[in-house]
């Protein structure tokens, strides 16, 4: 940790800028700085950027960088940081590239052996992962589901044996059909948390499991975020008592001690020597 600030318009640049979810209060102040002193933003929606830009008395100029327009603007843009000039990347919200245009111009910078900086700030991922309540590691995002149905499923199969807690963006237009294909294909008994409005004054959080979740119908408005625990473990299976003789009985055969195998065999099925006895007492009283 430095108190020293890196600099804030360091020639031929790419800055990549978090921005709020929901609340201007959570832009930081490297971020204004940055934002104020670069030659261009590279925003995906001009219009939405422009009233965050407008909120903080920044004049920057904007270039609209968004997927239908990316290859295209992209060697300009490179030639413009070659030249010098410092840019900045946003999203609409949070933090860019975690489902957002923006990799390939992150990639062409590199490969071209331009600088790229981070100036970190609010994401409603690791938000989401804060407050949810769930194991928070391994996690996989998912960012959002295909719109149609059966695309949908089939994404969801990718990720249904992950031992992982999942992170989901999901569409409030498609809310009830994407948690009611979430818990057919993840499993409805899954634990689950929905967020809504992250970060704003209406923000709600609604615990379950993925099928309690998926037959509520009063969060019908707001951007949501889905975080999937992982699938519930299974009881380990208790050994049965013909299986313990029969262990014993083997490793007697390979001529182990009647106390060796005991132990190795109390090892090899997980239960201690007072346990592993009483199987084989239940063995001997079941013959």
């Amino acid at each position: 940790m430095t108190r020293a600030i890196p600099p804030t318009s360091a020639p031929g640049t790419l800055f990549v800028v978090a921005t709020p979810i929901g609340t201007l209060a959570d832009l930081s102040p490297r971020a204004r700085e940055v934002l104020a002193s670069v030659a261009v933003i590279l925003a995906e929606d001009t219009r939405r950027t422009g009233k965050l830009l407008a909120a903080e008395g920044i004049s920057t100029k904007l270039v609209a960088f968004h997927e239908h327009n990316e290859s295209r603007v992209l060697p300009a843009i490179l030639a413009k940081l070659q030249a010098g000039m410092s840019v900045a990347l946003v999203s609409d919200a949070g933090t860019p590239l975690l489902c957002d245009p923006g990799y390939r111009l992150v990639r062409a910078c590199r490969l071209a052996g331009l600088p790229v900086a981070a100036v970190p700030g609010p994401s409603a991922v690791t938000a989401a992962l804060s407050v949810a309540g769930l194991p928070p590691y391994p996690f996989t995002f998912l960012g959002f589901l295909p719109p149609k149905g059966e695309a949908r499923k089939r994404f969801l199969r990718r990720f249904a044996g992950l031992d992982h807690t999942l992170v989901v963006f999901l569409s409030p237009h498609r809310l009830s059909a994407e948690l009611a294909d979430c818990a057919e294909v993840l499993g409805g008994e899954r634990e689950a948390c929905l967020l809504a409005e992250l970060s704003k004054v209406h923000e709600r959080c609604e615990h379950g499991t993925l099928g309690a979740l998926a037959e509520k119908t009063h969060l019908a408005k707001g951007e949501f975020t889905l975080v999937v625990g992982p699938p519930p473990q299974a009881p380990p299976r208790e050994p049965q008592a013909h299986e313990a003789q029969a262990l014993v009985r083997e490793l007697l055969a390979q001529g182990l001690s009647p106390g060796e195998a005991k132990k190795l065999a109390a090892e090899k099925l997980g239960v201690s020597k007072k346990k592993l006895y009483e199987l084989l007492e239940a063995a001997k009283s079941e013959a």
